[in-house]
């Protein structure tokens, strides 16, 4: 549309002329893209970007829709027609448009509610129907093409196997990695995973590459390493790292927004090859094998061309491993990609708790030095005291943060809390926490809204739910404020925590599988961890003691010894309860 349309003379005089234009920044605006998705999707019956609204000038919409070519073309409008025909009716019938746009905002005001609650063991039951039911037997994935990562739904599934044993549900979340992995939607040149795929085989995406898929999906692949001791998914996670690191850091730590589909004006021109391509760059004996390893044929497999891919590769190959950094070169001198260079809290928050959940599982001090340093980053460039800003970009921060950002923002402290034991992560988790309870939560109804007090008043204060490409900032908060009862003990997070629960399960009870990351909230409710309170006799016993927690157990670090928690023998000591009962204190973990 932006090329058809917004670039165009005709087009731009009849907008320019008639109508006060504004392009809005979904990722710095989410609150605006928000409600007015929810408009289109209630006058249409869908969505999609790029959307479109027309709206009077308090911010009331009239009409919406999604994609609108120049000239009319398969039976939809061209946004010339569509513009004088809005112009005219403007001109000679404002007031039905006015009262249409007041109908249209009393309504996304007040939605039918649903008291509707089913409870925590039937939702996570059902959502595990519903998954095994779209499930993709063949190439992996949840129903047919387009089919989007969605790696927190994957990550459900992990987890829930772990409770549950339920082999079926490993075989649908390991099949849907392999198949992930071994397509085109994961680049095998220069590694990191694209959008999503166009058809069901996981082999053309749409190949832009978004910082928060690869950030979900390294937590993904760490976890089922993690599982299984599948060596290939470390392999994964580890190329996935090096290609963010590489590709997408900023000196200073943080990380970048995306990198775009198109080179020259031409989508996956940067990413595909023909065989004679290779031959030349690598001789006739490496580049038959390179070509026969990615099938990269006379024939090809995207518009002439080929994306290289393992899914009719069964064989993984060492010398590969030798051949790759040639071809990357050369793909790199070929053409290029533009990059979106923005640093948006909220995702890199989620690369900073991937790169911890890998120094955990991987145990190299190189994951948790870059989570550490883009942590500095956001503490440096977005963050003013408890107050979060949405992005940083040559030199200038945006507007405060939204849900996303703040609750993104806590659950990467408790990761690294986790990952390190330093405390000062936990109270920064608190007080982050704490911030977001004053400002967001809606006291009267429940849930946390998507803006706060203190942000832009817009027609409408939506709350996100729904786990999309993402997880929902509610999602988020669910797991945070379970996370933060269980580590502080305090009777405030504990019953908010509850609350959130209650608030969620009621919005997750018409389609449960839409909620996979709050899922993993549910089930973290209903079976407890082990508690393990941890007594150091000296502050430097902690780095001997820590790698013997179990991954799973909430731990508790005190520096020295209390009234309640002493010291047994003058050692390291450690107090284990699970479900309010309790072992003797021991000092052998």
């Amino acid at each position: 549309m932006e090329q058809e349309s917004f670039e165009d003379t005709e087009v731009s005089e009849v907008l320019n002329k008639n109508f006060v234009c504004i392009k809005v920044d979904k990722e710095e605006r989410p609150d605006i893209d928000s409600i007015y998705m929810n408009v289109c999707q209630a006058l249409t019956g869908s969505g999609g970007w790029p959307l479109t609204i027309l709206m009077t000038p308090d911010q009331k919409p009239f009409f919406a829709g999604t994609y609108f070519p120049k000239e009319p073309r398969h039976g939809s409008v061209g946004i010339v027609d569509l513009l004088l025909l809005i112009k005219k009716k403007w001109a000679n019938h404002k007031t039905e448009l006015i009262q249409s746009g007041n109908k249209i905002v009393k309504a996304i005001n007040h939605p039918s509610a649903s008291d509707e609650c089913d409870s925590a063991e039937n939702l996570l039951a059902q959502s595990i129907k519903m998954f095994k039911k779209s499930f993709d037997k063949s190439y992996g994935g949840f129903g047919t093409a387009p089919k989007f990562p969605s790696p927190h739904n994957l990550l459900f599934l992990l987890l829930h196997y772990e409770r549950s044993n339920d082999q079926d549900v490993l075989h649908m979340a390991e099949k849907t990695l392999l198949q992930m992995y071994k397509g085109g939607i994961f680049d095998h040149i220069g590694f990191g995973f694209s959008r999503y795929s166009t058809d069901k085989y996981w082999l053309a995406p749409h190949f832009e590459k978004m910082l928060y898929d690869n950030a979900l999906l390294v937590i993904a692949y760490v976890t089922a390493f993690r599982m299984t001791r599948n060596e290939i998914y470390k392999s994964i996670a580890i190329k996935t790292m090096e290609f963010i690191l590489r590709e997408f850091t900023d000196a200073e730590g943080g990380f970048y927004c995306a990198q775009d589909a198109d080179s020259e004006g031409v989508e996956g021109k940067y990413y595909v090859f023909t065989p004679d391509e290779i031959i030349n760059l690598l001789g006739t004996e490496d580049g038959e094998f390179f070509n026969q390893y990615f099938d990269i044929t006379t024939k090809g497999n995207f518009e002439g061309k080929n994306i290289p891919n393992l899914i009719k590769n069964n064989k993984m190959d060492a010398r590969i491993e030798r051949l790759l950094p040639a071809v990357y070169q050369y793909r790199k001198g070929r053409t290029n990609l533009h990059k979106d260079d923005k640093i948006l809290t909220s995702w890199n928050s989620l690369m900073i708790v991937a790169f911890a959940k890998a120094y955990k599982t991987l145990d190299n001090i190189q994951y948790l030095a870059a989570a550490e340093k883009a942590n500095a980053f956001i503490q440096n460039h977005l963050c003013d005291g408890t107050t979060v800003f949405t992005s940083f970009r040559d030199g200038k921060r945006s507007n405060d943060g939204f849900l996303d950002d703040y609750a993104f923002y806590v659950f990467a402290q408790l990761e690294l809390y986790e990952a390190t034991y330093d405390k000062r992560y936990l109270d920064r988790a608190v007080d982050l926490n704490n911030k977001i309870v004053s400002d967001f939560y809606d006291d009267e109804n429940g849930g946390f809204y998507l803006y706060g007090r203190g942000g832009e008043q817009l027609i409408l204060r939506p709350k996100e739910t729904y786990d999309g490409a993402i997880p929902s900032g509610n999602s988020v908060m669910s797991y945070n404020l379970l996370k933060l009862a269980q580590l502080t003990k305090n009777a405030d997070a504990e019953s908010m925590a509850r609350k959130q629960l209650d608030f969620m399960t009621t919005a997750a009870t018409s389609y449960p599988a839409g909620y996979g990351f709050f899922m993993i909230a549910l089930q973290m409710s209903l079976y407890h961890p082990k508690e393990i309170v941890c007594v150091l006799k000296n502050k430097e016993d902690l780095m001997e003691v820590k790698r013997k927690f179990p991954h799973d157990a909430t731990v508790i670090i005190l520096e020295q010894e209390t009234k309640e928690y002493p010291l047994k023998n003058n050692q390291v000591t450690f107090y284990i309860c699970q479900d309010n009962q309790c072992l003797p204190p021991t000092n052998e973990l």
